[in-house]
């Protein structure tokens, strides 16, 4: 998978590329991301990239031009029918079964808007899609893009050290995940239920499918 990520914050991707099971997959070459600053393609001394709204209004907002060449740059490196994703509270909420679909693109470029958003004349010619991470408001583009880029990048096979972790998921099949349990077996006078402890595969397979759906109905 291919990301050119558009944005005026590179540096807050460390947290996504040098970190984890995501971090390893960069560094190894099977994700590849590419930063671009729209402040590259300003003209004036300042870098300016945002500007205040015509008909008044608080806040700036991110001027056309800078983007529209950030996303040309992009389509040169990735390839023209790259698909424009602008990451935006009005966007369809992201599912997971959307990640997977994502995933199917190959390449995707990511526009990360900060401020009180993008020129709408640039949504309207140059974006594909418009995806939000749920009804609410952060400060930028650059969360949302991680957290889509992560949901993403854990389901292609080699990623995970297990490639069924990605299977047996929370929002990945019709139930919500089971509980996990791990050492030691009694934590504060609470015991680890004792079906886990019994060996009997086909007895632990039909508890964890049960306390999934009991989840799902509870929450």
């Amino acid at each position: 998978m291919q990301f050119a990520l558009i944005t005026i914050f590179p540096e807050m991707f460390t947290a996504l590329t040098d970190f984890g099971v995501i971090g390893r997959a960069i560094k190894e070459g099977v994700v590849g991301v590419e930063f671009i600053n729209p402040r590259t393609f300003t003209t004036d001394n300042y870098r300016r990239i945002d500007e205040r709204p015509f008909g008044g209004g608080p806040g700036m907002v991110m001027m056309a031009e800078p983007l529209y060449q950030s996303i040309q740059h992009a389509k040169k490196i990735l390839g023209a029918d790259t698909k424009v994703i602008y990451l935006s509270p009005q966007g369809k909420v992201f599912k997971q079964e959307d990640a997977g679909s994502l995933l199917k693109l190959k390449k995707a470029i990511l526009l990360c808007g900060r401020y009180e958003g993008v020129d709408q004349r640039l949504l309207d010619h140059c974006v594909d899609m418009q995806i939000s991470i749920g009804d609410f408001v952060v400060s930028g583009g650059e969360l949302p893009a991680m957290l889509i880029m992560d949901a993403m990048v854990r389901l292609i096979p080699g990623v995970l050290n297990d490639d069924n972790s990605s299977v047996h998921e929370t929002h990945q099949g019709e139930f919500f995940d089971y509980p996990n349990y791990t050492a030691p077996r009694v934590w504060q006078d609470l015991p680890v239920p004792e079906v886990l402890l019994s060996g009997d595969h086909k007895a632990i397979d039909a508890w964890r499918d049960a306390e999934a759906r009991r989840r799902t109905l509870l929450r």
